[in-house]
């Protein structure tokens, strides 16, 4: 018979207050307060944690506190990423973040969901699917990304969006719920560099 910790991780409905989970989250909990406690000179110090809590992580990070999550060996994070401030990752089915990725302030990347029906509901079910955020993808701030999504690689999602369909790559998309809205393509790179003098 699986425990609740093996449904979890399969996305397969478990009860979440199962005392293995409440007992893995809690320890999280310490981590993350010393974490988000260290005075802004204690990068190295915030690093270490970070590599003790995540399940993988590339070379050149950074993460602004506060930062929010439930078991952390769920989420894997590749080289030169960066996080602003207020991120939450509801690990409970693996996070994989590629290279190169931007995520803006206060995003949310919920892998967890509930039942629709009351009755189940109460009686603590959950069920987590997992979460994909592909190479040099920029995720902008108050972005919700809810479970089982796929962001394809170098896209961009725009402010305030509500991801809750795989978006392809090499688009921008935005809104609420979270559409591609066009393709982007090498005019956009003249578009915002400064005009170049003879």
């Amino acid at each position: 018979m699986k425990t609740e910790k093996e449904k979890m991780l399969a996305g397969e409905p478990y009860q979440a207050f199962d005392p293995v989970l409440v007992a893995e989250r809690q320890a999280v909990k310490e981590h993350i307060f010393k974490f988000n406690n260290l005075p802004p000179s204690e990068v190295e110090k915030r690093n270490e944690i970070l590599k003790q809590l995540l399940g993988s992580m590339g070379d050149n990070y950074y993460f602004e506190p506060p930062f929010r999550c439930d078991y952390g060996y769920n989420i894997e994070i590749g080289d030169n990423f960066y996080t602003n401030y207020n991120l939450v990752v509801l690990d409970c089915a693996k996070v994989s973040i590629g290279d190169s990725v931007l995520i803006g302030p206060n995003v949310g990347i919920f892998t967890a969901g509930h039942p629709l029906h009351h009755e189940i509901r109460i009686q603590e079910w959950e069920h987590a699917y997992p979460i994909s955020i592909g190479n040099k993808v920029w995720i902008g701030g108050q972005v919700v990304i809810n479970p089982g999504v796929s962001i394809g690689e170098n896209s961009v999602i725009g402010s305030g969006s509500v991801v809750t369909k795989d978006i392809p790559s090499n688009v921008f998309a935005a809104g609420n719920p979270c559409r591609v809205i066009r393709a982007i393509t090498e005019e956009d790179k003249n578009s915002y560099l400064p005009p170049q003098k003879a």
